[in-house]
């Protein structure tokens, strides 16, 4: 188990090898305490800023510090709600933690069916259920999954 503030997650000891680490920093640390309220809420989180300031860097390293598989989705106008809605799936049945890299690209038609599969997740972790329904398909829930999003401004 890992304790951050009023949070307590369970350890993923998912092997990430001998990488790299972020500097902590007080904005690193402000940020680790606000996204790890936000996944407490059963909630994801939305960090915001300029282009290259470490807004994934820091979900990623927070995903290490908890033994967590991140993979990152780069974000473009190409992306529809099916293929969204697919790596969806697979992040709420495996556990897994998705940062969304510059979702604001995402067509705005897009996002609207997209607010609602992200919703669909959320409230099963609130509910706790075990399996949910998903676009048409009852599908397994591993309720440590995490769904964060990252965009630039403009």
């Amino acid at each position: 188990r890992s304790s951050d503030l009023n949070t307590t997650f369970r350890y993923g000891y998912e092997y990430q090898g001998n990488n790299g680490r972020l500097v902590i920093t007080p904005l690193t640390d402000r940020c680790y305490m606000t996204l790890t309220t936000a996944l407490h809420f059963k909630r994801g989180g939305s960090p915001q800023g300029p282009a290259g300031t470490g807004k994934t860097e820091t979900v990623k390293d927070l995903g290490k510090n908890l033994a967590k598989y991140v993979i990152v989705f780069n974000c473009s106008d190409g992306l529809n709600y099916s293929s969204l809605g697919r790596m969806f799936s697979g992040l709420a049945q495996t556990g897994g933690w998705g940062c969304f890299d510059e979702f604001n690209r995402i067509d705005v038609e897009v996002l609207s069916v997209v607010s609602g599969q992200i919703s669909a997740i959320t409230n099963a972790i609130s509910a706790k259920m075990a399996t949910f329904l998903f676009e048409g398909r009852i599908i397994k829930l591993d309720m440590s999954c995490g769904i964060f999003i990252t965009m630039n401004p403009g």
